[in-house]
């Protein structure tokens, strides 16, 4: 059924709408997806403070032109998803590339990422990121690190000093 220029029009702002809020934006092929799965990522996606949606392609192509990105688009083959998460960047990636592994009829085909295109493989790099408090930490641990190695030989010296002379005065109440 064809959809009326009036809907193509909502469906074209509330697309431009979403590129304007969202910190990125994924492109998903979700061809072979049953209506199960798909609510439950859309379920998933909204628990994290992101959306998906479904539109054509031509609108998708013509809402991304009017945003000026960097660089190319991705090729938007098959049936288009586009996810928008206006939260922590990697938290939405991380969710779809989880749901990927659960269900193969979905396929990271590439988004946007600080005003530019990226493809599949960078996508699934920055899914691949630590969350923010695992980096923290890891942040904390290097920054730290100097001090305990310093903290350590400083103990063990001190050890060995305790030690010398525990010796000594064995060695002076024998003799």
């Amino acid at each position: 059924m064809a959809i009326t220029k009036q809907k193509k029009g909502v469906i074209l702002r509330d697309l431009e709408e979403n590129i304007k809020q969202a910190n990125m934006v994924m492109f998903i092929n979700f061809h072979g997806l049953n209506v199960a799965a798909a609510s439950e990522l859309r379920r998933m996606l909204g628990k994290i403070g992101a959306k998906i949606t479904v539109a054509k392609k031509t609108l998708i192509k013509k809402a991304f032109v009017a945003a000026g990105f960097e660089g190319e688009m991705p090729s938007l083959d098959g049936e288009i998803a586009v996810a928008f998460s206006s939260e922590e960047p990697t938290v939405a990636a991380k969710a779809v590339q989880q749901f990927a592994k659960k269900n193969e009829a979905i396929k990271i085909i590439g988004g946007v990422f600080e005003s530019g295109y990226i493809g599949k493989e960078k996508m699934i790099m920055l899914a691949n990121i630590p969350s923010r408090e695992v980096l923290l930490g890891q942040f904390v641990n290097v920054i730290s690190s100097p001090t305990r190695g310093m903290v350590v030989t400083l103990n063990g010296v001190i050890k060995k000093f305790a030690v010398a002379l525990s010796e000594i005065a064995k060695q002076k109440q024998v003799a």
